[in-house]
Parts: C-alpha cells; structure tokens; sequence
C-alpha cells in the first residue's frame, strides 16, 4: 500500500464516513451460486469462503421472506482481500456484506471501507458473545463486523509420543515444554514442535501471552500508532523459539504445506500449538487416519507464568457491511443473521468447520459435552476451548497488519536459519514498521 494510498484513507476517514442508513432499493442480483427462494423480497449480496456456505446461505434464505442472501466464493483469505481491495480502491464492486478475518478489520475501517453497524442491530446481540470476540470486531462502541468463528489456543499432542517416552502429562508452562522437548530429543524421539516462519499470528499471539502489546491503535483517531515490537516480552518469547531451533528441539517446516503435513501424520512432531480450528483442518488434510488415529489430545496452552495464565486467539472470522451497500440497515440483518441460526451453527461445529463465537452454542449441553472423534472421545470443547475462549481479551490491531505478518514472518526465517538472535530480530523489526508507518502517513509513538 503506497503513501498516497494511505494519505488518502486517511483524508476519508476525517471526513466523516458512510452513511449507516439505508440509501436506496436493494436491486436484483444475478451472479448468485445460490438459489433465491423468495423472489419478492430484496437481495443482498455476499462474499464469504466457509466451506458449508451453500448450507448456511440456503438456511438463511428458507427462513426469511424479508430479505434474500446471493452468494458468491471470489477467493479464500489473501484471494478475497486483493478483490476487495481493488473494490475499495475503485469505488465500486464490492458487495454488502463481506467475510473477514478479524485482524483484517482495521486496515479496512481506516479506509472507510466497512458500516459502523452497532446501531443497525450489533448492540442488540453483544451479550451472545464473549468480551474478547466483542473487542476483536469493535472500535470503542463502533462495531465493524458480526463474530462468527474464533480460534481459541491450545496444545494438540501425540498420545503415543508423550507415553513412549515418559511424559505423564502436558506441559502446563513453556518451561516444562522445553524440558519435555530435550528429554525426547535426548532418548532419540521426534522433534517436539514447530516453528513455522509463516504463522506469523500465531507467533504474536505468544507474544501476547506474555505480556506484550504489540500495537495501540483508535480509530477515532486514525492517524496515530504505537508501536511496541521490541519490549522485553516479545524478546523473550522470540528468544526463547530461537533457542529451541538452535538445539533442534523443534523443526522449521513452514505449516500447512504437504511436507508439514507428512511429517505430522508420520510422527515428525510431538505436538502442534494451534487454535481450536485445528482439528478440522487436520482431519481435512489426512491427519487422524491410518496410523495418525486415535492418538491425539489436546491440553490447554502452555503458560508463561502458571500463576497468571493468558488466553490467546489464532484466527476467526466475521461478516462485515461495507460502505458500498445498497442498504445498509438490511445488509446489517444478513451480517448479524448469516450463520446465526442453530442449525447453522450445529452443523459448522460438528463438522468442524468452525468454533463458534455464540454463547448460545459455547453454553449448550451438545456443545459442551461433545465427545471429540479427532481426539478420541476426548470432551475437548469443554476441557480446553471453551474455557480458553471465554478468559481470552481480545487483542488490538493495527491498520498495517498485512505487512506487518510479511516482517515477522522474514524476520522468523532468519530466526530459523540461525542468523539472527530472536531480540535482534524483535529490534529489527520494531525499526522496520516504524519507518513503514511514517512513510504511510502515520504519527508514531514507540
């Protein structure tokens, strides 16, 4: 994003932003992947990649003859956001309501992209979710976008692994963890984790954990940073990844690649410090079968101080209006509504498509005492994510998020590849985004 860019998001947001009202007839739609089942009523449209969307469009569109959702899959992730961004930039083509992940959210709010909706219905539901998952999609009392799906932090083990060499329980605390890795490696066991350099989310979420606040960001006031990468929290967390490369008491493999992926169903690694998504991309992706099955459990997140744990989140989405809606009152009822319903929602999480935000769901008995299959009967709804869901915060991010994952990211591969200390590589890239976000405009305080 070039410096013009952003000083001219910047004069959008002083300017005062987008009407919330409705601002004229919603017109008909003919790109739908969906079928409109009540043709009378007006249509919405909107872009989302949840892989049993068709489900939760047709659920949607059954139960309402006031308004009518037209689906489109433009792309997952980076493959929507670049769509969305040359919408934005163009002034036209964007949809009503979009699908987004939450660390997203503000590099879209600063460019006046996305409808305040806390008016339009948001305040209404606000005591459905957790005070995290309300942060994570608010500005103030300005809300952006309607949770749907959260990414609560845990420790996915090897049951095999821990029994075969002596580890009678998870690691409660990071320490315990670097200690079981080396007593594996010392009686000639697998690598204990991973570092992968492209899970920079993840990295910050540790971060996090431990104390530190990487950005203060308000978008009352959008043209003010902080930015506090380099603190002595984020230090020792990245000091401490380092150290573990450095014995090879984890591996390096990038995630989410097929080559992760093999090591993971050959017993390459002990465990798998993920988010309560995990499952459902692993069984997904082939974990879980043959001789990976009915060897997993998970335990909660290891703790940096057992006497003060930390909640953290990795991933979630939700469902945004943009400024470019025809109406915005009705797109506002989609975004709060889609995926909202209980068949919806049951058959996100029993198909672990998502882990849903909905205290309706996160209180249910079916929810909370589901026996998990991927971890072998094992109620980890209720042992682990539920639990860690509702004690996590939220966090606060910055408009520069995009970038800000590219640096952390090559900063980890010189992590990996032993050429840099993980402090140096935390001044490093406190210097990087410093200089990035005064050449794009910002005031930054460090």
């Amino acid at each position: 994003m070039s410096a013009l860019a952003l000083a001219a998001m910047l004069a959008a947001c002083s300017s005062g932003g987008g009407s919330t009202t409705s601002s004229g007839t919603s017109p008909k739609l003919t790109n739908c992947t969906n079928k409109i089942v009540n043709k009378s009523a007006p249509e919405v449209s909107v872009w989302a990649w949840y892989p049993n969307m068709a489900k939760v469009v047709d659920n949607f569109n059954n139960g309402h003859k006031d308004v009518q959702v037209c689906w489109t899959n433009v792309g997952q992730g980076g493959d929507e956001y670049t769509k969305f961004q040359t919408g934005i930039s163009a002034g036209k083509g964007l949809p009503d309501v979009v699908m987004l992940e939450a660390d997203h959210l503000a590099g879209y709010e600063i460019q006046n992209a996305l409808v305040d909706i806390s008016k339009l219905g948001a305040d209404k539901v606000k005591s459905n979710f957790s005070a995290g998952a309300w942060k994570d999609v608010s500005q103030g009392s300005a809300v952006y976008a309607a949770p749907v799906d959260g990414g609560p932090m845990a420790l996915i083990y090897r049951t095999d692994v821990f029994q075969k060499y002596g580890i009678t329980t998870p690691p409660a605390t990071w320490d315990e963890y670097a200690a079981d890795a080396a007593k594996v490696k010392a009686a000639g066991g697998p690598m204990f984790g991973d570092l992968g350099a492209n899970v920079p989310a993840n990295l910050m979420a540790l971060q996090i954990q431990k104390g530190a606040v990487p950005y203060k960001y308000d978008l009352k006031d959008p043209k003010k940073l902080t930015v506090n990468l380099a603190d002595q929290a984020s230090k020792d967390v990245l000091d401490y990844w380092a150290g573990l490369v450095k014995k090879g008491l984890v591996g390096t493999q990038d995630q989410f690649t097929t080559d992760y992926i093999s090591g993971v169903v050959g017993g390459k690694y002990a465990t798998y410090t993920s988010a309560a998504w995990a499952p459902g991309y692993l069984t997904g992706a082939g974990v879980g079968k043959g001789d990976s099955k009915g060897v997993w459990a998970v335990a909660p997140l290891p703790q940096w101080d057992a006497a003060n744990p930390v909640s953290v989140n990795w991933g979630g989405s939700a469902f945004a209006v943009t400024t470019q809606a025809t109406d915005k009152k009705l797109a506002a009822e989609v975004a709060l509504g889609l995926y909202a319903d209980p068949d919806s929602l049951a058959d996100g999480w029993k198909n672990q498509v998502i882990f849903p935000l909905n205290q309706g769901v996160l209180k249910s008995a079916d929810f909370i005492n589901n026996k998990s299959e991927f971890f072998n009967g094992q109620t980890a709804n209720k042992d682990v994510y539920i639990p860690a869901e509702n004690a996590y915060k939220g966090f606060v991010y910055a408009p520069i998020t995009v970038y800000y994952y590219a640096q952390l990211q090559a900063e980890t591969v010189k992590i990996n590849a032993g050429k840099i200390s993980g402090s140096d590589a935390a001044t490093e890239l406190q210097a990087n985004i410093v200089k990035y976000a005064k050449s794009q405009g910002f005031t930054v305080t460090e």
